[in-house]
């Protein structure tokens, strides 16, 4: 068996350089930022409620008398109507002092008459060992025009007197508010002899801004998202994407949806309207018009030229 050596000076060729493993990238941290983004979008929303809620369920006490024998007037604004200028007050009676027929009762001791003036007068009577029955009554609201929603902002009065035989009864006035689409804020209440008033600025609940600007920022987004659609299958020279235009279509109609949907049933020709809605209506409608005409076009070209090449055979 021969066998064979290297010869003196030869060199062994190199050997290649093996290439370092790829290590791939460490991706973890964009996993973790979308569940951290959710958990502080909600965390803010549940801070948020909180904060409207506790504000929304505060009580406002009014003028209260000095002197131990009065009636508390429990007031909630239950509902703001913009489209007739009311607001629905819910009132409740309660004596104190000499004036209930005993400690922690809601009955009076002697005959009671207590009237609220607002849109008109309402008159509230408890006889002698008996409670006062709730009721409900109206007051005006002005200084605001219901189409400037959701900015919309207005005011309120309403005063309260009591009297017992004849004689004036000090009041004093705990307010608040019920209304999930406004809030009232109490500014000064007047306290005369017997006589309380209640003045107010009524304006949206913040959660009624956010989904106004919600609604807003949604309807830009969908009439850019059908424009931005539209001029790219113009500029393709597409033809009738019936899935496209099936999608523009429903999308003018999803817009009137939501509109019918805003808090509050704002009317028509609201600032919400001239801000979004009817550019976003226009823009979708003439992007629309724009494709249809464009794709009709297109597919009267290619039926031409589809008969042209079947002529020349």
């Amino acid at each position: 068996m021969q066998v064979t050596t290297p010869e003196v000076g030869a060199t062994e060729p190199a050997a290649e350089p093996q290439a370092a493993p790829r290590t791939p990238r460490r991706r973890s941290w964009r996993f973790a930022v979308v569940p951290a983004l959710i958990i502080g979008l909600c965390g803010s929303g549940i801070g948020l409620y909180l904060n409207e809620r506790n504000t929304r369920e505060q009580a406002y006490e009014l003028g209260i008398p000095s002197s131990g024998d009065w009636i508390e007037l429990e007031v909630t604004a239950q509902d703001v109507d913009p489209s007739v200028q009311r607001l629905a007050l819910y009132v409740t009676a309660i004596p104190h002092g000499r004036l209930a027929a005993g400690p922690d009762s809601q009955a009076f001791a002697r005959p009671v008459e207590i009237t609220a003036t607002g849109t008109a007068k309402t008159t509230i009577k408890a006889a002698e060992g008996e409670t006062a029955a709730p009721q409900v009554f109206h007051v005006e609201t002005y200084g605001g025009t219901a189409t400037d929603y959701p900015f919309d902002r207005y005011r309120t009065e309403a005063s309260f007197t009591a009297t017992s035989g004849g004689t004036t009864v000090p009041v004093g006035l705990v307010f608040t508010d019920a209304d999930p689409f406004f809030v009232l804020h109490p500014e000064t209440a007047t306290a005369g002899t017997g006589t309380v008033v209640l003045d107010a600025k009524i304006t949206r609940s913040r959660s009624t801004f956010i989904l106004a600007w919600f609604m807003i920022a949604a309807m830009w987004a969908l009439a850019l998202a059908v424009l931005g659609a539209a001029e790219v299958l113009y500029r393709k020279r597409e033809g009738l994407i019936w899935p496209s235009l099936g999608w523009m279509a429903a999308t003018i109609f999803a817009l009137i949806g939501m509109r019918n949907a805003a808090p509050g049933s704002p009317p028509i020709g609201s600032l919400i309207d001239y801000v979004a809605f009817f550019w976003a209506e226009g823009i979708i409608a003439a992007s629309l018009t724009c494709t249809v005409l464009s794709g009709i076009r297109t597919e009267h070209q290619q039926r031409r030229e589809r008969e042209a090449a079947a002529d020349g055979r």
